[in-house]
């Protein structure tokens, strides 16, 4: 399990005798979650920073007529409630579920206050603070400031960049992308129509060819 912890980012320069006494006093654990799990409840208390191990989470809100809109995505590396653990206000502003089977190291608030005084520990937590931070401003930046249109060309130009490609493969569900960006599917469907008939995209199922990258 010390292995394991020292090939996430957050413990590289951990002292491994601290990690070792932690894991002994079962201030840090590993949990395994199914797909589906939710993980943590919108409103309830958080007593632990979750560092994924492997797999995927999703955090997101539901809004009064039973909609969701996905705000953040975790994978390996990343932590959760780092933000809320020492707060006045440590409850999950949102649900916290698993969209693949996962595992995570669950730290309780005794095994941060320790590892709080490893110095290597220390600027790696606050580096992700600063990411989480940074992922949030972004978001807001996505729901206030740009059109669905633009934010799914957005989307689309990343995938190209990852996949190196002009035609790309959705990662995701239409209802899943749709929750990404806080919109119903309806809406969702509406727009990637009329990019396709203002001749923008190809879509077939989960492909779609970029056409203005190709002109």
């Amino acid at each position: 399990m010390i292995d394991e912890l020292k090939r996430i980012p957050l413990f590289y320069e951990t002292d491994r005798k601290v990690l070792e006494h932690l894991v002994q006093e079962k201030q840090i654990i590993k949990s395994s979650y199914r797909k589906g799990a939710t993980v943590h409840e919108q409103n309830t208390e958080c007593f632990v920073v979750d560092v994924v191990c492997s797999g995927k989470l999703v955090a997101y809100s539901l809004s009064p007529n039973g909609s969701e809109s996905v705000v953040f995505e975790f994978e390996a590396g990343s932590i959760i409630g780092a933000n809320l653990l020492f707060g006045n206000q440590n409850r999950y502003p949102m649900n916290i579920y698993c969209t693949a089977d996962s595992f995570l190291f669950q730290i309780s608030t005794t095994g941060i206050r320790e590892l709080l005084k490893e110095y290597g520990f220390v600027m790696q937590f606050v580096k992700s603070l600063s990411m989480n931070s940074q992922g949030m401003n972004r978001k807001i930046a996505m729901y206030t400031q740009k059109s669905l249109r633009e934010n799914l060309m957005d989307y689309l130009l990343a995938l190209s960049t990852r996949q190196k490609s002009n035609t790309v493969v959705l990662t995701v569900t239409k209802k899943q992308l749709a929750d990404y960006f806080g919109v119903q599917r309806p809406s969702l469907f509406r727009e990637l129509k009329r990019m396709k008939d203002e001749g923008l995209i190809e879509i077939e199922n989960k492909r779609i060819t970029i056409m203005w990258l190709s002109e």
